[in-house]
């Protein structure tokens, strides 16, 4: 009996180990050879006109990874389109005050939409916190609604923490009614750990 269950936990332990290693080498730093370097004039362009020369822009293919694997023709099971991920209404707005967007399905302006919709969100978040923390709040707004991040905020303020800290959000989130918050923390914790 003993025996089997230390081999038991031997068979846990190794595909324990095997499947984070598979995990890893799914999302390798955004600076891997793994990841196409295809569109990066359009990163590099767009995350300096929005968010200006010093920003780095990096961050932006990192959420593309996250978003599709960088895969152009991604959609989801919501309609979600493209290497950003955007939804075709959200798309739609953007070309409104960016009429030279022309589609939603082309690479350039797909991710020059997504870094546009980036820097609202950017925006919103106003109050003083560490750039880590503000930028966790924006992928957060883009992953699951700027709405659903202001409820958690909300509850981290009334369980007496400073509703301004990402890992504050990531302490309350399973008590924010109405969120997904499982995609969305691990939506951050992808494009942070790429950027690593």
């Amino acid at each position: 009996m003993r025996d089997c269950i230390i081999k038991a936990l031997m068979i846990f332990i190794m595909l324990f180990f095997i499947t984070s290693e598979a995990t890893g080498e799914d999302f390798p730093n955004v600076n891997s050879k793994k990841w196409t370097t295809k569109y990066d004039q359009y990163f590099r362009k767009y995350t300096k006109r929005y968010f200006g020369a010093g920003f780095e822009w990096r961050w932006f293919k990192a959420q593309a990874i996250a978003e599709s694997n960088l895969r152009a023709n991604a959609k989801s099971w919501v309609n979600a389109k493209g290497i950003m991920q955007l939804m075709p209404k959200t798309f739609h707005e953007i070309k409104k005050r960016n009429p030279s967007f022309v589609d939603i399905n082309e690479p350039r302006w797909n991710i020059a939409a997504g870094i546009y919709y980036d820097k609202q969100l950017y925006k919103k978040w106003k109050a003083r916190r560490p750039f880590k923390d503000k930028i966790s709040f924006t992928f957060a707004s883009y992953n699951a609604g700027f709405r659903n991040i202001v409820k958690a905020q909300k509850v981290s303020k009334k369980h007496g923490l400073d509703e301004n800290l990402w890992h504050n959000i990531k302490s309350v989130a399973p008590k924010v009614s109405g969120w997904r918050h499982k995609e969305t923390l691990g939506y951050v914790d992808k494009i942070t750990t790429m950027m690593e």
